[in-house]
């Protein structure tokens, strides 16, 4: 018989969590928000969800819409990227698909530039602005994470469809989380750093 529906869910940690974190930062700022996205990504995978990756949709106020992390060794789904769960997560909370019409001027803040498959999700999602700890090849290098073919004129291919994009908030942050993940890594070979096998 042929499925007919999927889910994923954010692992149980993840709520309490940020409401801890939410309330000893100023969402309001985009080091804020970046501020929790760090520490989300740093707990997520010593948690065993997957990777050291994770997203939040809030308001130009500060209101926290959703958060997501990278789920996909706990979902068994390869699309369950973080800036995905977070935007779904922020759509169900809207009501629908489109953020854009439903709440505007939603930013989706991310660890690092979003890989081939999360830059249509962003696109997509109506968000109107997009926040990235930082781009280019020290998140490959540091997880053996291989983010696909992203064009080199990504933030200018954003910005002609209506995004505002905001580069390198708080990427020491970033790097950090990544090199504290390539060790991890090398403490316990059973990690799972997932690439589809070809």
């Amino acid at each position: 018989m042929l499925p007919t529906s999927l889910s994923a869910q954010l692992p149980a940690w993840v709520a309490p969590f940020v409401a801890e974190h939410a309330a000893g930062e100023d969402l309001s700022t985009v080091e804020g928000r970046m501020a929790l996205v760090h520490a989300l990504a740093d707990r997520n995978y010593v948690e065993g969800n997957g990777g050291p990756f994770a997203a939040i949709v809030c308001s130009p106020s500060g209101e926290l819409l959703s958060a997501g992390v990278n789920v996909v060794l706990s979902s068994g789904l390869s699309s369950m990227h973080a800036e995905v769960t977070a935007v779904s997560l922020a759509q169900v909370a809207a009501g629908g698909w489109d953020l854009g019409s439903l709440r505007p001027g939603l930013e989706l803040t991310v660890n690092w530039r979003p890989c081939a498959m999360c830059l249509g999700a962003v696109l997509w999602s109506g968000v109107s602005r997009l926040a990235v700890a930082g781009d280019g090849p020290e998140l490959e290098e540091l997880t053996g994470f291989d983010e696909g073919p992203v064009v080199t004129d990504w933030v200018a291919q954003l910005e002609r469809r209506g995004l505002a994009v905001e580069q390198d908030v708080l990427r020491d942050g970033a790097l950090r989380t990544f090199r504290q993940y390539r060790d991890h890594v090398r403490r316990d070979p059973g990690t799972v750093v997932y690439n589809a096998s070809r």
